[in-house]
């Protein structure tokens, strides 16, 4: 393979790896938010089994936040690395854009998180419940002005705005436009709700694990609750983004859109397809099964709506294999959230909320999707990424004009090293959360010991009850 292949590989490769560890901390810095508050108002209210059922559920996912947060800081300085040593000419043409909003994210929310993360991961007992609950507001708001930064600049790469072009460079004209484009509100939206519902399907699915291994009785089934309360109400929100998404994508990136249904011809009344392989070669689908004006009906509302096919992009559309099977990976993936949130929540009421009482396999089920999310947030930036392509500024700058020069054996080596680095962490990464799932009363006690070490001059226990009665 030549070295643009080679360099979009790896690139995918690392955006994959990354990507993983940002979607539940984003979610899951709020999720805590809500546990911690939870346990301050039970306390107050004299509940004391309710109050540390909430407090064990805020100690024990504060270490899958912080585990999951040292993960994501490692995968993503080497994304950055990656912008130097195989897209150099990418920061030669908009480094005047990408640079401040890369910088930007540094400064105002990696700095957030990061700072507040020691005082919510160590301060308990020994700062105020005031400052305590503060830093866990900081952390989770960190994280996703992160997210806004980093859906900003890739947005702009999307429908690029704002900026105008002297000699080849790209220069920012309203930074207000270059943040703010056409597609940024649609795109934040849907990541942000994307992070939530990974998070929602990992609390349900962890949990339903501990009930499984018979451990976790004062936690599990307030955090399963919340985690099928959360991916109840979400679902259908992301769906109506989701649509809202798609409309602004038809306006402003129509090959994206033809290559994301199969379309190859511009017609009217477009038929959605439900399965059909795709053959760039022949500019035709095989094997399809189709609904009738589906797709017509669903981007342009209505059944005789018109849809650019790619044969009105020559040269200039994506692949139409990846996109077409990412995109329905995206979306079967959602629906089968949904009817397994859906199903759940009313099940586990019926239940009383007692997970004893729940049937195993639906318990399983639940285990069982504990990381749907990342898959239906891998499809859907696959769909994002490769869709933009020829480009890697829409319309602007071709990704083939802004590869290194680096020879494709030097990319081809140091992706291997890549690839196999990030199996051996995602291995480990899987089997820490299910040795913590299994053994939640372990890992809590080696937190009470580590606070039993307080300070001298630090904040007592006693004194923290006087403060927040």
């Amino acid at each position: 393979m030549d070295a643009l292949i080679l360099a979009r590989v790896q690139f995918a490769a690392n955006i994959t790896f990354h990507i993983l560890f940002p979607t539940i901390s984003i979610g899951l810095g709020w999720v805590l938010l809500f546990f911690r508050w939870r346990w301050l108002r039970t306390r107050r209210g004299g509940d004391a089994l309710q109050a540390q059922g909430w407090l064990d559920a805020y100690r024990f996912w504060t270490k899958v936040f912080a585990l999951t947060f040292a993960l994501g800081v490692v995968s993503g300085i080497t994304m950055s690395f990656q912008f130097g040593t195989n897209w150099p000419g990418f920061m030669e043409r908009v480094g005047n854009i990408a640079g401040p909003l890369l910088g930007y994210e540094v400064l105002t929310a990696f700095f957030l998180e990061a700072g507040f993360l020691g005082v919510m991961l160590f301060g308990h007992g020994k700062v105020s419940e005031r400052v305590h609950l503060l830093s866990t507001f900081f952390v989770a708001f960190g994280t996703t002005l992160s997210a806004f930064w980093i859906l900003a600049l890739n947005s702009w790469m999307q429908t690029p705005a704002g900026h105008e072009v002297i000699d080849g460079v790209y220069h920012v004209k309203s930074w207000f436009d270059v943040i703010f484009n056409p597609s940024f509100p649609y795109r934040f939206s849907h990541m942000v709700l994307a992070s939530a519902l990974t998070c929602a399907f990992l609390l349900a699915g962890l949990s339903a694990w501990q009930v499984l291994s018979g451990v976790g009785q004062r936690s599990a089934p307030r955090v399963m609750r919340a985690g099928l309360t959360l991916a109840a109400v979400l679902v259908p929100l992301q769906i109506v983004v989701g649509d809202l998404h798609g409309l602004n994508t038809l306006k402003h990136q129509p090959a994206k859109i033809a290559a994301m249904e199969g379309v190859w011809q511009t017609e009217r009344g477009a038929p959605l397809l439900l399965f059909a392989i795709p053959d760039a070669a022949q500019r035709r689908n095989h094997f399809e099964i189709a609904v009738p004006n589906g797709a017509s009906l669903i981007l342009t509302h209505r059944a005789d709506g018109e849809i650019r096919g790619m044969n009105d992009f020559p040269g200039a559309h994506p692949p139409p294999l990846p996109v077409f099977f990412a995109f329905r990976i995206m979306v079967g993936t959602g629906l089968a959230m949904l009817g397994t949130s859906w199903l759940g929540w009313w099940l586990y009421r019926r239940a009383a909320w007692q997970p004893a009482r729940l049937p195993r396999a639906l318990l399983w089920l639940f285990a069982g999707m504990a990381f749907s999310g990342w898959v239906a947030t891998v499809a859907g930036w696959y769909v994002t990424e490769i869709g933009r392509q020829p480009y890697i500024v829409h319309g602007l700058v071709l990704t083939a004009d802004v590869v290194s020069t680096v020879p494709p054996s030097m990319i081809g080596l140091s992706l291997a090293l890549y690839v196999a680095l990030y199996l051996g962490l995602i291995v480990a990464y899987l089997s820490v959360l299910k040795y913590m799932a299994e053994k939640p009363e372990e890992v809590l006690q080696r937190e009470a010991v580590e606070r039993a070490v307080t300070p001298a001059g630090a904040i007592t226990a006693p004194l923290v009850e006087e403060r927040v009665g």
